[in-house]
């Protein structure tokens, strides 16, 4: 399977949009600071994600996410409650 998710940092409550085929690693990657986009911005949470069959579907959807402000936008009003829900830590 590959994933599409949404990590919300507690340190600045910006949200990270990445891809994976290993969802547990890459998030303990990220929280490890050992990925370079995100390792000042650590500790995260995880907020959402999808799961796809194919890799290329995965990649298709992080790139709508990424780029186009309404795909982003319509699913941030589908998981208000889960953003809004987070405590800065």
């Amino acid at each position: 399977m590959y994933y599409v998710y949404i990590l919300k940092s507690k340190k600045d409550s910006m949200n990270y949009i990445g891809s994976t085929n290993d969802l547990r690693k890459r998030f303990n990657l990220h929280n490890d600071g050992k990925v370079f986009s995100t390792r000042l911005r650590v500790p995260f949470d995880l907020v959402y994600y999808e799961a796809y069959k194919s890799e290329k579907d995965a990649r298709v959807r992080e790139h709508n996410l990424k780029l186009r402000t309404r795909a982003y936008t319509q699913l941030k009003q589908r998981i208000a409650n889960s953003l809004a829900g987070l405590v800065r830590g």
